[in-house]
C-alpha cells in the first residue's frame, strides 16, 4: 500500500479538490518535494522560504507530530499516512 497524504480542505484546490493523495519518497522532506511536482504550489503553503514547515502547519505520521520524531527527516515506509493540518487560531 502507497504512502498516502491527507490534504487539509484549504490546500485542497491545488489537489484537484482530493483529500487522499498517494505520495513517494524515503521521508517526509521527499514527500514534500514530490508532492509538489505533481501539485505545484502545494510546497510554498506547508514550508517557509527556507524549506522548513512553517510554524502554524502541523504534519502528522500515523498520528504522530513530526516535530516530536525527525521533523522533515522522519523517515516513511509503505501504508503510512501522512496528515497536514493547519493550526487553527482561537480566540
Amino acid at each position: 500500500m502507497p504512502i498516502q497524504v491527507r490534504i487539509p480542505a484549504p490546500l485542497r484546490k491545488l489537489t484537484n479538490e482530493q483529500e487522499l493523495v498517494p505520495a513517494t519518497g524515503a521521508n517526509i522532506g521527499e514527500v514534500l518535494t514530490n508532492l509538489n511536482t505533481a501539485y505545484p504550489g502545494l510546497f510554498e503553503r506547508i514550508c517557509d522560504e527556507s524549506g522548513n514547515v512553517r510554524r502554524f502547519v502541523n504534519i502528522f505520521v500515523n498520528d504522530e507530530d513530526i516535530r516530536f520524531l525527525e521533523e522533515k527527516a522522519t523517515p516513511l515506509k509503505e501504508g503510512d499516512e501522512i496528515s497536514i493540518v493547519p493550526a487553527i487560531a482561537g480566540g
